[in-house]
């Protein structure tokens, strides 16, 4: 069974770093689609940034783009989305996802909370 474990989060000033890890068992990812999402109090879920475990071009949100980036390391089966020049709207609960074609698997978060 797929499971995705998110770790990393934290307590940070605005304008630290953290880099938050997904880690994935249960599986063969090779040709998984893999993406970060938050969800902050009171708002709903949004997406934050994607890539392939097998390459290929990444995306974000036009709100972490520049600040955020999304990696893997295959040999550890592990996803990190690596987030600088952290801002008070970035606090969230932040979570892994992927799946072959769609969302289909979903960490349990990780809170991340940005001080002014």
């Amino acid at each position: 069974q797929v499971q995705l474990v998110e770790s990393g989060g934290g307590l940070v000033q605005a304008g630290g770093s953290l880099r938050l890890s997904c880690a994935a068992s249960g599986g063969t990812f090779s040709n998984y689609v893999m993406g970060w999402f938050r969800q902050a109090p009171g708002k709903e879920r949004e997406f934050v940034a994607r890539s392939r475990w097998s390459g290929g071009p990444t995306y974000y949100a036009d709100s972490v783009k520049g600040r955020f980036t999304i990696s893997r390391d295959n040999a550890k089966n592990t996803v990190y989305l690596q987030m600088n020049s952290l801002k008070p709207e970035d606090t969230a609960v932040y979570y892994c996802a992927g799946g072959p074609a769609a969302y289909n698997y979903w960490g349990q978060g990780t809170q991340v909370t940005v001080s002014s």
